[in-house]
This record gives structure tokens, C-alpha cells and sequence, in this order.
């Protein structure tokens, strides 16, 4: 059965923005989005239910009510189901856990933001299924839960959070992987790429003291810093562009039709986060053949093919720990040619499931679980069970 999705999204950028557009080509279901712009995250988390609810409803009235609502984390969704109690009625709803507050972690003077945390526990118990795009991401914020609900004062929710825990599963992004298909050869020095959001979470300073290593020891090498600018850039990104200007090939934001290319020529994709719940951008890079040098932590053995240490063959050759490995790790990709293109073509090679032809099956199969017994529900609700089972029988 081809099922009418809603899809709403707030905050229409970047990886939100990618994953949306990308279930909207390639589902086999008929995706509806519903979106704002991809500004203010705050205020989005915040005040967006109501003006969403307005678009909601004039995608009802025009286009009939969906199947399902597919509703990112970026949502105040009980408010979003109260605004929209009218048009939506019964309406299943699939929660996509795309990030949260609670375990995001804190930058230089920031504090713990426990109404947004709040808000991200209440979507999970309103949804009737959630979805979470690494394990990694499901297991920490399942994980820390609990000692934040218990954290308040009475009628902590505690008891809601096995069934919460019950009703969520793991899909993971997908990738246009043909976008990067074909290495770009170049001449020159090998070409680092890092290609991550500009913020304190991605640590950025750890790579430049890596690269700063290898630059006194007289290690060739290029330097393409991309990713997405935002308003609290740190100060390294400034002195790195001083410290490594013979070195860049590129700097800051990368047009849309520029990236491919660029992630095609770039030879080494190199993570420092302290914070990932997945890593498309460092899939995006692996999908176009660049050898991965990322942290032993958080998303990316998952993304090598392992669970949560080096167990994995990809992953014991591509996950660094500590500052010292990292220096190592990035050297060896650096000065041994066919090491760095062996590894480029078997990570390569593993992001072939994260394709969205592997993936889109994956979403549409879970939509149509979630649809289908609730669907039932209703129709038994309306006739009766046994007319019901009776006619499904016979």
C-alpha cells in the first residue's frame, strides 16, 4: 500500500534538510513536506508547532489527510498534536530523532538547556514510534534518561521509559552516493579534508595541533576546511587560516554544486568531534573514495562496519585514539600512497548501505508498520473485531 507521509521539519538545512529531500525522491510512499528555514534552532524548537500547524492544515485541505506524520526532533510535538487535534485526528506519528539537547554537549560557557531537554523527552512519549539513525545516538540518550528524569522533583515519567525504549528502532541517513562517484585525480601534496559543522563540538583545534605535528616534521599536505559556518565560529579557525594559507585549497561554505567535487580530489577525511550522532559529512566523504582517519568514539565504528571499539578489520586500520594515534594515523594516510587508497576503496565500498536505494526500503517498510496496526485499530474500533477478523479471514 503507497502511503500519503507528512513530513515536517523546521529547521530545512544541512544534514535535516538532506535526509527530507532525500526520503522525499526516493520513497516509494508520497512524502508531503512541511518545512521552515533553517534559522534560529531555538526559536524553531520552541515556537514553530503553532505556525507548522498552520501549514499542516492547509497541506490537509489541500492534499487530504496522511497516513502518517514523520515529525523531526527539532518539534515541540505534543504541541504540534494539539494544534492539529482538528485535521490530524488519529494519525500515527513517527518521531525522527535527528539530534537533542540532552546529550549535545556543553561549549565554553554554555549551560545545560533543560526546557529544550524537556521538550525532547515529551516528543519520544508522545510518538508512537521512534526512529534514531545510529545506534550509538539511541543507546546515549536511552541511557541518560533516566538520571535526568529522575532529576525532578515528583511524577518523574520514569515509567514511560521502557515503552519508549520498546517503540524506537534505527534507520540510518542516507547518502546520494553516484553524487561522489569518480576520484578526481590531482597533482601536488595529498589533500585533508574536513568537512564538519564550525562549532566547538567538532573540536577543530585537535586537528590543527595534529597538523601543525605534522607540518614541523615536514609531511606534505593540503588542507580543505569546509562545513557550515555558524554564528559562534571558534577563534583556531582564524589563526588556522594564517598558520596553513600555502596549504588551503578551500575555506569555509562550499557551494552545492562545488562539493562533489571537492570531496572527489580530497584523499583524507579526518573527524576530531566530540560530539556525532551519525557523520554525514564524513560518509559523504568515504562514499567519494577519501581514506577515513576518525576518532575510536561516538557514531564511527558504527559507520565502519563495527559496534563500539576496533572490531572491525576497516576500523581497526582507520579509528585513532588520543592525539598521538591521531598524528600517526593522519601521517601513515599521508606518505604511504597505496595504504590511503586501499582504505579510500574499502570505506568506499562500506557506505554502498548507506545508499538511499538501501535506505529509502528501510524508512518505507518501518512507515508502513507503524500505519498498518493502527489502521486496524481503527477499523475494528468502528465495526467491531470479530466482523473485522471475520471478513480478513474468509
Amino acid at each position: 500500500m503507497r502511503l500519503r507521509v507528512l513530513l515536517v521539519e523546521p529547521y530545512f538545512g544541512g544534514s535535516h534538510r538532506a535526509w527530507a529531500l532525500g526520503l522525499q525522491a526516493h520513497s516509494s510512499h508520497e512524502v508531503l513536506l512541511v518545512t521552515h528555514e533553517a534559522a534560529f534552532w531555538r526559536w524553531r524548537q520552541q515556537g514553530s508547532s503553532l505556525t507548522l500547524a498552520r501549514q499542516v492544515e492547509a497541506m490537509v485541505a489541500e492534499h487530504g489527510r496522511p497516513d502518517v506524520l514523520l515529525v523531526s526532533t527539532m518539534v515541540d510535538l505534543p504541541a504540534l498534536l494539539g494544534f492539529t487535534r482538528r485535521s490530524l485526528g488519529e494519525v500515527p506519528v513517527v518521531h525522527d530523532v535527528h539530534e537533542n539537547q540532552l546529550t549535545y554537549p556543553l561549549g565554553e560557557r554554555q549551560r545545560p538547556d533543560v526546557a529544550a531537554a524537556i521538550t525532547g523527552w515529551l516528543g519520544l512519549a508522545a510518538a508512537d514510534h521512534v526512529v534514531f539513525h545510529s545506534d550509538f545516538h539511541r543507546r546515549e540518550l536511552l541511557s541518560a534518561l533516566p538520571g535526568f528524569l529522575h532529576s525532578f522533583p515528583d511524577h518523574r515519567h520514569e515509567a514511560e521509559l521502557d515503552a519508549v525504549e520498546a517503540r524506537s528502532s534505527v534507520v540510518p541517513l542516507g547518502i546520494e552516493t553516484s553524487r561522489f562517484d569518480g576520484r578526481i585525480e590531482h597533482p601536488g601534496p595529498p589533500i585533508v579534508l574536513w568537512n564538519h559543522r564550525w562549532e566547538h563540538d567538532k573540536d577543530p583545534e585537535a586537528l590543527f595541533d595534529a597538523l601543525d605535528v605534522l607540518a614541523a616534521r615536514e609531511v606534505p599536505f593540503r588542507l580543505a576546511l569546509a562545513g557550515e559556518r555558524t554564528p559562534t565560529v571558534p577563534a583556531a579557525f582564524a589563526a588556522a587560516r594564517e598558520r596553513f594559507a600555502d596549504r588551503l585549497v578551500a575555506f569555509g561554505d562550499v557551494d552545492d554544486d562545488a562539493y562533489p567535487d571537492l570531496l572527489r580530489r580530497s584523499d583524507v577525511v579526518v573527524s576530531t568531534a566530540t560530539h556525532e550522532f551519525f557523520g554525514l559529512a564524513v560518509c559523504e566523504a568515504m562514499a567519494a573514495g577519501a581514506c577515513p582517519v576518525l576518532p575510536d568514539r561516538l557514531s564511527y565504528p558504527e559507520l565502519l562496519g563495527g559496534d563500539r571499539r576496533r572490531d572491525q578489520p576497516l576500523g581497526a586500520e582507520c579509528l585513532y585514539e588520543g592525539s598521538d594515534d591521531l598524528v600517526a594515523r593522519l601521517q601513515r594516510a599521508l606518505t604511504d600512497e597505496g595504504h590511503r587508497r586501499r582504505l579510500g576503496e574499502r570505506a568506499k565500498a562500506e557506505m554502498a548501505r548507506f545508499d538511499w536505494e538501501v535506505v529509502a526500503p528501510q524508512n518505507d517498510a518501518l512507515l508502513q508498520e507503524v500505519v498498518a496496526p493502527r489502521g486496524m485499530d481503527i477499523i475494528c474500533n468502528a465495526v467491531g473485531t470479530r466482523e473485522v477478523l471475520g471478513e480478513i479471514e474468509s
